[in-house]
């Protein structure tokens, strides 16, 4: 078992074993690194980095190497809790990134509500030192608290080993590490498909008439939001193709004006209605709004579930208000 874990860290890293001396430290063990749920849990974060933070033109490849600074961590504080802290945008000494971290982590560790330090699976060090382990951890804590409608892969689990350097020698132990729940102990309606299934896909294997109701009730939504101007619809799939119904109802329920320039008002041939439908889920997506993977092509091209998966997470967002 300790031979895998040397197979995998580099050997600098057990070099000077003086420098961890009496800390645990756990290391993901190499067969769960090629996990596919772990794969996937990794491409899903990192989806909603990016999504997140494209207003910031910051773009992450790499969980274990773009997040060690602060930069990106800072700016999703920013970004998702409102909290602006007077830190140094670029910091290239490792002095000044932890100083940095220091900062962001107290400020992360308020805002997540973690009072427990027992409950806290990451700390300055561990990230900095860019502990995949940590920073997932740290992640998936950021998406439940700041973004729980975004669904991340359910039920996945790594086995690491638990290293304890004393001068007596060095102790290891195996344990199952749980990055993201089971889906059936959070998912209130879907405890019989640990998949948990887009609900839109699940409404569409419905009888005829219970879809129907369903986009009745989503059409209702809309044409209140729509009466102030003068516009109403009646064909869901039709009349949200060119895009211009959408980026209106858009603007209308986040409250900003969509300058006329930006889009095309009377769309005339198909590359203007993918313009004008392109720039409607960038807006969404600048909004925070968790969206399912839709191409634009499939709302020009009148794809019933593409246009009722956009409609639905607009009603489910502002139906209350």
């Amino acid at each position: 078992m300790e031979a895998d874990i040397f197979d995998y860290h580099k050997e600098e890293d057990y070099l000077c074993v003086e420098s961890f001396q009496g800390e645990r430290r756990k290391l993901i063990q190499p067969t769960s690194l090629k996990d596919p749920t772990l794969g996937k849990l990794k491409e899903v974060l990192v989806d909603w980095i990016n999504r997140t933070l494209k207003q910031e033109h910051i773009v992450v490849q790499s969980l274990e190497e773009d997040l060690y600074d602060g930069l990106v961590l800072h700016h999703l504080l920013s970004r998702l809790a409102g909290v602006h802290l007077a830190v140094e945008e670029i910091t290239l000494t490792s002095s000044a990134q932890i100083q940095k971290l220091e900062l962001i982590l107290g400020e992360l560790d308020k805002k997540l509500g973690l009072q427990d330090s027992s409950l806290i699976k990451w700390n300055v060090k561990l990230i900095h030192n860019k502990d995949l382990l940590a920073t997932i951890h740290l992640l998936v804590a950021m998406v439940k608290s700041f973004q729980p409608e975004l669904d991340l892969p359910p039920n996945v689990k790594v086995e690491v080993v638990i290293v304890e350097v004393s001068s007596s020698g060095i102790k290891s132990d195996v344990q199952i590490e749980v990055l993201t729940d089971d889906s059936r102990d959070t998912a209130s309606d879907s405890s019989s498909n640990p998949e948990r299934e887009d609900p839109i896909e699940q409404l569409l294997n419905l009888e005829a008439h219970k879809v129907n109701t369903v986009k009745k009730a989503i059409l209702h939504f809309v044409n209140q939001n729509m009466v102030t101007m003068g516009l109403h619809v009646a064909d869901m799939d039709k009349q949200f193709a060119d895009g211009v119904i959408l980026l209106l109802l858009i603007g209308q329920l986040e409250g900003f004006f969509i300058p006329l320039f930006d889009f095309n008002l009377t769309p005339v041939n198909e590359s203007e209605m993918l313009h004008n439908v392109t720039l409607a889920l960038d807006l969404l997506n600048d909004t925070g709004l968790t969206l399912p993977s839709i191409d634009p092509q499939d709302i020009v091209s009148q794809d019933t579930a593409a246009t009722l998966k956009i409609l639905y997470a607009l009603f489910k967002k502002h139906k209350g208000k």
